[in-house]
């Protein structure tokens, strides 16, 4: 059978094929955006704020913001052209994903006019480099129940943002031990008395000159087992003060004299609709998922087809590995596998561009999507994990050599079954879901 390559090219590049095809045209042409391996953790670091700044500079990054602050506002096309970044270096694709998709989203998404006027294109162009902080020491999946607080002062009218004790600390915060400068921080609100749940106050952590703001203290998460590209820290808030614009109050507002509003009443249903509102960052780490099981596989199968083992009787030469139907039973059926899921996540893809990157007015149709993107990003980031691991084997000792990349592989995507959503609970997040609209149906 003949397959002809551009072809297969344009299907699985799908809607979004130039966007794809300028990142992989960027990617030839400028050697700061090459693989590396075996760089000390600061110097790695270096690199990936490096590769950053110049992703800042091209389109990828201005598919993420709206076309009045200088983005393009193309929510598939931003998606498309980070899981083609995940081919180069995983850390550089987390790095991007907390500024523009956790930080950049959030401001987005929770945000009003103020906030984006203030914000959108200095964290588009890496001026502003921020944090998502939500994750704590003492909670992780259970965000709902984090016990950082945000007490309104009305005599000053500002927010008291505090840290109780190194339980309540924010943990592993992307891009906190080294170039953060502000973090979105999700912490209890507290007004005249009462808490009113969740929400998100821009808080600064450091000065331009990069040293720590007062009352905030930073601390650095130290090597992983992988993503060392990627600057995780804690932060601790000792009684910080910010201003009562600093809260980012679509669903929530606080007046001057503390007086509390909301446009959703129910506390729950207003966490789950502020939290609804970043179902991108679900998709986004399944496609990176994806690439990462993609490179892998493609290493595999050609090393499978010109590395050499046993001789058949009769005949001089040895037998190409992939001609060993057990061999092609471990890498094949991945492959498949991958190519299916691949398909998956161009449909989630489709339908979470043409929702308004989740922020539908339809919440039937917000429901399905963050309920096809808890699944997929669980199912997609075990079957990575597999599938590395299998090409790690498939390849013997050279599959082991750190510049022939499954090792890293390997460690970078680990993470990924339990970042933005532990797999097994986003898995009973989905049959809550498919249960809710079974119910629904009478």
């Amino acid at each position: 059978m003949t397959v002809e390559i551009g072809r297969l090219r344009t299907l699985l590049d799908g809607r979004w094929g130039p966007i794809r095809e300028e990142v992989r045209d960027q990617i030839r042409a400028a050697p700061l955006l090459r693989p590396v391996h075996g760089l000390p953790v600061e110097a790695y670091r270096a690199r990936v704020m490096e590769q950053a700044r110049l992703v800042s500079q091209t389109r990828s990054a201005r598919l993420f913001f709206p076309r009045q602050y200088g983005g393009e506002e193309d929510m598939g096309g931003a998606l498309s052209a980070f899981e083609t970044i995940a081919l180069v270096d995983l850390s550089l694709l987390v790095k991007v994903g907390v500024q523009y998709g956790l930080f950049g989203g959030v401001i987005r998404r929770l945000g009003t006019e103020r906030h984006h006027r203030r914000y959108l294109h200095a964290a588009m162009t890496m001026e502003l480099p921020g944090c998502f902080a939500m994750t704590e020491t003492g909670h992780g999946s259970d965000v709902q129940s984090i016990r950082t607080t945000a007490t309104y002062d009305p005599a000053r009218q500002e927010f008291v943002v505090h840290t109780p004790d190194d339980d309540a600390r924010k943990d592993y915060i992307g891009n906190v031990a080294r170039d953060g400068r502000m973090a979105a921080v999700f912490a209890q609100l507290i007004t005249g008395g009462e808490r009113r749940g969740v929400h998100v106050v821009l808080v600064p952590i450091r000065d331009e000159r990069g040293r720590p703001c007062p009352n905030v203290r930073i601390e650095d998460c130290g090597d992983k087992g992988g993503l060392n590209g990627v600057d995780n820290g804690r932060l601790w808030f000792d009684q910080v003060r910010v201003p009562r614009e600093a809260l980012l109050d679509r669903f929530g507002t606080v007046a001057p004299d503390g007086t509390y509003t909301s446009p959703i009443a129910n506390e729950t249903r207003r966490f789950f609709t502020m939290l609804g509102t970043l179902v991108s960052g679900r998709v986004s780490v399944s496609g990176a998922g994806l690439s990462a099981a993609k490179v892998a596989l493609a290493i595999a199968i050609r090393y499978g087809l010109t590395r050499r083992q046993f001789r058949v009787p009769g005949r001089d030469q040895e037998v190409i590995l992939l001609d060993y139907l057990q061999h092609q039973r471990r890498l094949l059926p991945a492959l498949a596998t991958t190519y299916a899921m691949h398909f998956a996540q161009s449909a989630l893809l489709e339908s979470l561009h043409e929702a308004s990157d989740g922020d539908s007015a339809d919440e039937s149709q917000q429901r399905q999507i963050e309920t096809l993107a808890a699944g997929l990003k669980a199912i997609s980031t075990w079957h990575s994990t597999q599938t590395i691991q299998t090409c790690r084997e498939a390849c013997g000792g050279a599959g082991y050599l750190s510049v022939n990349r499954l090792t890293e592989l390997k460690a970078d995507t680990d993470v990924f079954t339990t970042f933005e959503g532990d797999n097994t609970v986003l898995l009973q997040l989905v049959a809550k879901g498919l249960l809710t609209n079974f119910r629904d149906e009478f």
